[in-house]
Order: C-alpha cells, then sequence, then structure tokens
C-alpha cells in the first residue's frame, strides 16, 4: 500500500507540474505529462459551441422575412390599417351623380386675330392720327388767315392783276420786289404781305408785273420753260417737289420756308429741283 501511495503522488506531481517562468516574466510552457493529453477534448467541445451558435443565427436570419411578411397581433408595428383592409377586400365604392350622363362635352373655342388683320388695324390708327393731325393743322391755318385777313388792307393778287404796279416785267425788277418782302413770316395759304406761303410769295410778286400764276408750286412750274442753272438769273423760279421760290444768284434762294420761318434767303440745300423763266 505505501508503494501504490507512493506512484499516485508522483504521478499528481507530474500531472500538476507549473510552468516556468523566465526572468522577463514570460511564461514557459510545462513539460508534456505522460498521461492521455486533454486538449483535443477541449477542442473539439468549443468548435461544437461555436457551430451550434453559427446555426442558431442563421435560422434566426432565415425567420426574420417570414416573420415580417407575417406580421403578427402587435398592431402598433405591424398591424394593418382600414383602408388597406378595404383594399384587399376589394370593397371600394364609387358614386356617381345622376347628372353627369345628360353633361355634354365639347372642344374649347378660340379666336385668333391674323396678320392682316393687325396690318389693317395698325393702317387705320395711323391714318386717324394722321387726318386729326390734319384737322389740326386746317384748324390752325383757318385761324392764323383770319388774323391774317384782318390785319392787311393792301392790294391783293387781284387788285394788281388788274391794275399792275409794275407794267414792264423784267427779271431784276422781279427779284428787287421779292427781296422787300424779307421777314414776312409764313402763313400757310398766305398771299399778302400779312403772310405767304411758297407759291403765295410768287404769285404775288408776278401780279405786280400783270402776271396771274396758280397759287401752287407745280402749277407755277409749268406756267414757265425750264432753262439750265448756268443760264438762270435772279428772279426766275426755282421748282422742287412741292415748294418754290425765286432764284437768287450763286446757289441761293429767296423763299418763304415754312411754318415758325420767314422769308428769306438760304442755299439750295438739295439737286431735286430745276430752273424756270416766265415770259419767254
Amino acid at each position: 500500500m505505501a508503494e501504490l501511495g507512493k506512484n499516485l503522488s508522483r504521478r499528481g506531481a507530474a500531472t500538476t507540474q507549473k510552468p516556468e517562468t523566465t526572468r522577463a516574466g514570460d511564461v514557459v510552457a510545462a513539460a508534456p505529462h505522460k498521461g492521455r493529453p486533454r486538449t483535443s477534448k477541449r477542442r473539439g467541445s468549443l468548435g461544437n459551441l461555436v457551430v451550434m451558435t453559427l446555426a442558431g443565427g442563421l435560422v434566426a436570419t432565415m425567420a426574420l422575412p417570414a416573420y415580417a411578411f407575417t406580421p403578427g397581433t402587435n398592431e402598433t408595428q405591424f398591424g394593418t390599417t382600414a383602408s388597406t383592409e378595404l383594399s384587399q377586400a376589394a370593397a371600394q365604392n364609387v358614386t356617381v351623380d345622376a347628372q353627369a350622363a345628360s353633361v355634354t362635352v365639347a372642344r374649347d373655342g378660340f379666336t385668333a386675330t391674323t396678320e392682316e388683320e393687325l396690318a389693317a388695324a395698325s393702317a387705320a390708327a395711323a391714318a386717324a392720327v394722321e387726318a386729326a393731325a390734319a384737322e389740326a393743322r386746317r384748324q390752325s391755318a383757318a385761324a392764323a388767315m383770319t388774323t391774317y385777313a384782318a390785319s392787311y388792307s393792301g392790294p391783293s393778287v387781284s387788285d394788281f392783276l388788274a391794275n399792275p404796279a409794275y407794267p414792264n416785267y423784267d427779271l431784276g425788277s422781279v427779284f428787287s420786289v421779292a427781296s422787300q418782302y424779307q421777314g414776312v413770316p409764313y402763313v400757310y395759304g398766305g398771299a399778302t404781305p400779312a403772310g405767304f406761303d411758297c407759291s403765295g410769295f410768287v404769285m404775288y410778286v408776278y401780279a405786280q408785273f400783270g402776271i396771274s400764276l396758280p397759287h401752287s408750286s407745280t402749277g407755277q412750274g409749268a406756267a414757265g420753260t425750264r432753262i439750265s442753272e448756268a443760264d438762270a438769273r435772279p428772279g426766275d423760279l426755282v421748282i422742287m417737289d412741292g415748294h418754290d421760290g425765286f432764284y437768287a444768284g450763286n446757289g441761293n434762294i429767296l423763299h418763304a420756308p415754312y411754318e415758325g420761318a420767314s422769308v428769306r434767303i438760304q442755299p439750295i440745300w438739295t439737286s431735286d429741283y430745276y430752273i424756270v423763266r416766265l415770259g419767254i
């Protein structure tokens, strides 16, 4: 028995042999004992535990989608709403008013102004503006003529034609008489020293020599003979489009220009004119 006890003590000492340590405190594995190793058992238990853990997680993961698509009784998180239950039961009802059957549908109509209509309207508006301006000018001219007639009491064109102030006609005398009226204001329709327009001025001067002319620049141009500018002399007529006056020499004209201006001499400002001489 004593021998048996010693043997057991030796085996226990070998089994419980502590690991050696170095001076730095590192653990050095203990020498393996001669008995059956226990490490394989521990490793087997640990592997089984890992496999069981992974299997449980996999089963839980696969069960989540099924649980999500099949809600339980938790109405707060997964419960169906009243509108969802009605949709699933196909319980919708639509009420249509009885008058809907008698409603007629028609295409909306519209109108548009054509380019021709717009152009016509614009032309009509421009014509209206021009007519209003012409009427204003007529009224202004009428008022001026009233003042003009009241302010002049001397001989008229008809008086001179009946009794010419200068029976002997020559261009130098004509220009001399015309030059006396510089400063007379322009008056539309005027034909006396109270106020002249362009053709009224020419008509009044030539009437004093017994020569009758129409109150029109075109008519006065047609009453004479065209000559070249090189042959022109003061007293000849300068005829333009809608305007005329006396040739004053050196490319100048003596005329009644426009409203707001007076009879004056100035250079001819255009090349669109011709010279006419009367009495030949």
